[in-house]
């Protein structure tokens, strides 16, 4: 990992308007556990580079990880409007809002990710764990109807080979919630 480091930190001082370079250190940087670095490399990307949605959702998971949410939040957001279409950002944007105890917007985030992407096995799994221990509103009944359908279509669609035994658990554990 630090060759990485060094490797991305040679790439910036040959070009130092590489965005994708300084958005690479950032992810070597949270690898290794340096958020507060991997936080600026991040935002120097973004410096260079505005419509750059990936560093948004890193940068996202790395304040996340140092429990600034609101700012975790914000950064999704900006990459949601970059990139609409981000499944894996309303997933994050989920987990965050989950952490924050906003279950009924987590809730959405979540459906909002299984639209773009129904095989989403990782959202059916955060879904189930708010689940165990909230009751949702009334009003997003209908969302977890979507979701409850997505989660029975995915679950007949996996087969119990060893890799997928955990989701199966989970999804049918889900279901008892639902």
């Amino acid at each position: 990992l630090e060759e990485a480091i060094e490797a991305y930190k040679k790439a910036i001082s040959i070009k130092p308007d590489y965005a994708e370079a300084y958005y690479n250190l950032g992810n070597a940087l949270q690898d290794q556990g340096t958020l507060d670095d991997a936080i600026e490399a991040f935002n120097k990307a973004l410096s260079i580079k505005p419509d750059y949605a990936e560093a948004y959702n890193n940068l996202g998971i790395t304040l996340k990880e140092k429990r600034k949410f609101d700012d975790a939040i914000e950064a999704y957001n900006k990459a949601l409007s970059i990139k609409p279409d981000y499944a894996e950002v309303c997933n994050n944007l989920g987990n965050v809002l989950q952490d924050q105890g906003k279950l009924d917007e987590a809730i959405e985030a979540y459906n909002k990710a299984l639209s773009i992407k129904p095989d989403y096995a990782e959202v059916y799994t955060n879904t189930t764990e708010i689940l165990k221990v909230y009751t949702p509103q009334k009003e997003l009944s209908h969302a977890l109807f979507i979701i409850d359908q997505r989660i029975k279509m995915l679950s007949s669609r996996l087969t119990n080979s060893e890799s997928n035994t955990e989701i199966i658990s989970n999804l049918s554990e889900g279901l008892d919630y639902l």
